[in-house]
């Protein structure tokens, strides 16, 4: 039986790391223990892990509060059971390719009294901390989408730990459903509708909202996420979502008039977004823990 329910909660990303302390007792992150640090993701196994370990240690210093486990939201590909890095030819962590890192981490941390590192994939950590922090815990299948730079997807199952569903690179059309639900595919369409270039979709709403080849865009994109949603729903056998992500913080304009169309699926939005994928490492130590990739020190 756990003895201790503060954890420290980890959320690596490419450029950054987050860490937290997290009360998994009420699912509240000590907000004066938020520790961000910034990573160059492409340099040496060494510095890597010297940047992670830094961040981490600062983040147990700001509280006095004993640490013994920590949880760290990890983008895949990775071995979420054995802790090894698999991410190769993607511009980040090529050095620590199938290094087993939670042996350095631990020595990075000596003199503290940590004994035990849980990995979960990022996105299915939005979704298992949304899950939790919001008291979900009883529906029996839930399904997690992140729509930013990135696709993101994961499934939840009662009593189980959140997975990486992986459906960024399912076919649709001519290529991925990635490409047509990201950021990317805003700008790229916005061109071609108008000739005009914008950085991202708050531009083109902000700048362009009421130009009818804004609706049309808008419009596009809603299919795109509806035949994602049905292809999602009959893979997993759900109709249960939560959904995040920058996108999502236009989804009244994105979904206007579309509400009939999306009503065939039990739809929640993301209401701790960045903070989600901390609670979601924090939570692994809440699932049974032979479904969860625990390593001992």
């Amino acid at each position: 039986m756990r003895d201790n329910r503060f954890v420290l909660a980890c959320d690596i990303g490419g450029t950054h790391i987050t860490a937290a302390i997290v009360d998994t007792d009420n699912w509240i992150i000590l907000e004066d223990t938020i520790t961000r640090q910034h990573v160059d993701s492409s340099s040496d196994a060494k510095s890597i892990l010297r940047n992670w370990t830094d961040c981490m240690r600062a983040c147990i210093a700001s509280s006095k509060k004993e640490i013994r486990e920590i949880g760290i939201a990890m983008p895949g590909p990775f071995d979420y059971e054995e802790g090894r890095a698999l991410m190769i030819g993607q511009t980040k962590y090529d050095s620590l390719y199938q290094m087993v890192v939670t042996r350095p981490i631990i020595d990075n941390l000596a003199g503290l009294p940590i004994q035990k590192i849980s990995y979960i994939n990022d996105a299915a950590a939005f979704l298992q901390g949304e899950i939790f922090a919001q008291g979900l815990e009883h529906k029996d299948r839930i399904l997690g989408i992140t729509l930013g730079t990135g696709l993101g997807s994961a499934v939840w199952s009662k009593g189980e730990k959140a997975f990486d569903a992986a459906l960024w690179e399912a076919p649709f059309r001519d290529t991925i459903f990635e490409e047509f639900l990201v950021t990317r595919w805003f700008t790229k369409r916005f061109k071609e509708l108008t000739g005009i270039v914008k950085p991202g979709l708050k531009e083109i709403l902000e700048q362009h909202g009421t130009l009818p080849e804004t609706t049309t865009l808008l419009d596009e994109y809603v299919q795109h996420l509806l035949d994602f949603l049905a292809y999602f729903s009959e893979k997993h056998e759900a109709i249960n979502f939560i959904i995040g992500g920058n996108i999502t913080k236009a989804w009244d304009k994105i979904c206007i008039g579309k509400k009939a169309a999306l009503s065939a699926y039990n739809i929640e939005l993301g209401k701790y977004q960045e903070h989600a994928a901390i609670i979601g490492a924090a939570s692994l130590f809440n699932v049974p823990q032979s479904k969860a990739a625990v390593s001992k020190a």
